[in-house]
């Protein structure tokens, strides 16, 4: 197993040693990786989540809307996803 050193806030560590206080990790590197294994999930559900809206553009076929409606439609989706604000 590799060894990583990082710096940080004071803030950020007192965040830190209170999720371990509550005994849900055992330790600094406990925590750590349970950061970086939510990560990479959140990464991969994020691609398959892109792949399934390409596969369902494409099986959608040919728009007859115009550009400019496809791309107001687009972002009303994202809006209500949370992806934008109202004012994008």
């Amino acid at each position: 197993m590799s060894r990583l050193t990082i710096s940080m806030p004071e803030q950020m560590n007192e965040w830190v040693e209170a999720q371990i206080s509550t005994g849900r990790y055992g330790n600094v590197s406990e925590y750590f990786r349970d950061l970086v294994r939510r990560d990479q999930e959140r990464r991969e559900a994020a691609i398959n989540e892109l792949r399934a809206l390409l596969d369902r553009a494409e099986e959608s076929g040919v728009s007859d809307r115009s550009v400019a409606e496809v791309l107001e439609a687009a972002r009303q989706e994202a809006r209500q996803k949370g992806l934008l604000r109202g004012d994008n």
